[in-house]
């Protein structure tokens, strides 16, 4: 399944725990909080200042890798 700003962080992080690591790397670091259900993931990157273009295609690395 391909990864998209679209989804929830929820969403992605139900797929597989362990990737995690990833939202950390980029500086989500509260992903059981209600905002992680609700907001998509390019919502949550505008709202850090995250570059979602770069975190999608981490996201979609680590599910190609496993």
């Amino acid at each position: 399944m391909k990864i998209t700003e679209n989804m929830t962080i929820m969403e992605v992080m139900n797929m597989d725990r362990s990737v995690a690591s990833v939202f950390m790397k980029f500086g989500l670091h509260c992903l059981g909080c209600p905002g992680a259900t609700m907001e998509s993931i390019a919502d949550a990157g505008r709202v850090h200042g995250i570059d979602v273009d770069k975190l999608v295609a981490e996201l979609n690395k680590f599910f190609e890798e496993k």
